[in-house]
């Protein structure tokens, strides 16, 4: 694959490390071992796993791994590609092949390990980012994605806020660039090698804790409360570049499930309710990103889902699951019948065009529960495409409903 980044390594679906350090146990304290039971099913699966990781750690690693299910730890997620100064947890740039082996299990148990899976679009989305490292890194036409985009590196760009389609990509933070290369632990490296995993809280499957992992333009929050996953969200994914072919002919689109669904939506509006559905804001990225806890728009925008088709009202549903389906079939199921108990309390709304491939291109779905954001900015490093950036939240359940943002 073009553009594989120094630090971990993708092979055959999983995880290889690639000059990691290999000296594991021997040489530095023990950790604490924790009971695992590989016939677990269930959300005693995911802590099985989850052992089963920690053991493979020493002390400090477990200590880097596991931490307090504070406010302050859970929020501290981002989109940026800024090493290990905006999410807490283990690097993966540190972990051996063992390590890394038991890592993509414990994301396995949590997320589904088939076809159109969590698991599947947490792999997609590092490779992505290990092209976009390359690219990156050289600054050369030939890691460009083969439909032909430049890979011109953007070292200049700077991190913005602004809600106006105009404005830089906020994928760079302000006063530096990214580093090149995945396996880089300094500030602003992209690739898989710069994605942390932490467990807040113990593992338990009686207790409340959150799995938490994510890297530039991946965040993933489960809850889990009682044996039970209590929340999916915040959930934010995203792709620069969106596709991409490998050398061995081999296509990635890594959101494309996400983006046609709400092509065919917004395709279905007919010219009426396309006017009612038109937000006056413009957008340059998603509202409720990092940072913006609990801050939902007081007033709900758009157009009524009561208000559509039946056929109309099925295709907000197949729209919004994408984002839903990115944890366990079970919680996924669970959360999808209460959207569609709410359907006709929620709103479509949109800014920019539909067509989802221009920058200010942004889509908002918006119910009494859920809350779904896909919005296009201009590339960072391929400057002539655009590149994605989503959220999706839960009004009720973002963290698990374990904290307020009041």
């Amino acid at each position: 694959m073009a553009g594989v980044a120094v630090g971990v390594v993708l092979v055959g679906g999983g995880f290889v490390a690639a000059n990691a350090a290999t000296t594991t146990g021997a040489a530095k304290k023990a950790g604490v071992h924790y009971p695992v039971d590989k016939k677990a099913h269930g959300v005693a699966a995911v802590v099985s796993a989850a052992n089963a990781f920690l053991n493979t750690l020493d002390s400090d690693q477990q200590a880097e791994t596991v931490l307090d299910f504070s406010q302050a730890n859970a929020t501290a997620w981002s989109n940026l590609p800024c090493g290990s100064t905006c999410r807490p947890g283990i690097q993966f740039s540190s972990l051996s092949d063992e390590q890394l082996a038991a890592a993509e299990n414990v994301l396995k148990a949590a997320l589904g390990s088939g076809k159109d899976t969590g698991y599947e679009h947490v792999l997609e989305t590092l490779k992505a980012d290990d092209v976009l490292a390359s690219a990156q890194s050289t600054g050369s036409d030939s890691a460009a994605p083969t439909d032909g985009a430049s890979s011109a590196p953007s070292a200049d760009a700077s991190a913005s806020a602004s809600a106006d389609p105009s404005a830089t990509p906020t994928d760079v933070p302000t006063g530096a660039p990214p580093s090149g290369g995945g396996g880089g632990g300094g500030l602003g490296g992209y690739g898989s090698g710069v994605y942390f995993l932490a467990f807040l809280g113990t593992p338990s499957a009686d207790g409340t804790w959150q799995l938490h992992f994510g890297g530039h333009h991946l965040a993933v929050n489960v809850t889990y409360k009682d044996g039970k996953a209590a929340g999916a969200s915040p959930f934010f994914t995203g792709v620069e570049p969106t596709s991409w072919t490998d050398d061995d002919g081999t296509t990635h689109a890594p959101m494309a499930k996400f983006r046609d669904g709400l092509l065919k939506l917004t395709g279905s509006l007919n010219t009426a309710q396309l006017a009612t559905a038109k937000l006056s804001e413009s957008f340059g990225d998603v509202l409720l990103g990092p940072g913006e806890d609990g801050q939902f728009p007081a007033t709900k925008e758009g157009i009524k889902a009561g208000s559509l088709s039946a056929k109309q009202k099925k295709l907000v549903l197949e729209a919004i699951h994408p984002w839903v389906a990115d944890v366990d079939d079970a919680t996924a199921k669970q959360l999808m019948k209460t959207y569609a108990k709410e359907l006709d309390q929620t709103y479509v709304a949109y800014s920019g065009g539909t067509g989802l491939d221009t920058q200010g291109d942004y889509v908002r779905i918006d119910g009494p529960s859920v809350w779904v954001e896909f919005v296009c900015q201009n590339g960072v490093v391929y400057r002539d495409q655009i590149h994605y950036h989503t959220v999706y939240r839960d009004h009720t359940r973002d963290y698990g409903s374990e904290f307020s943002f009041s």
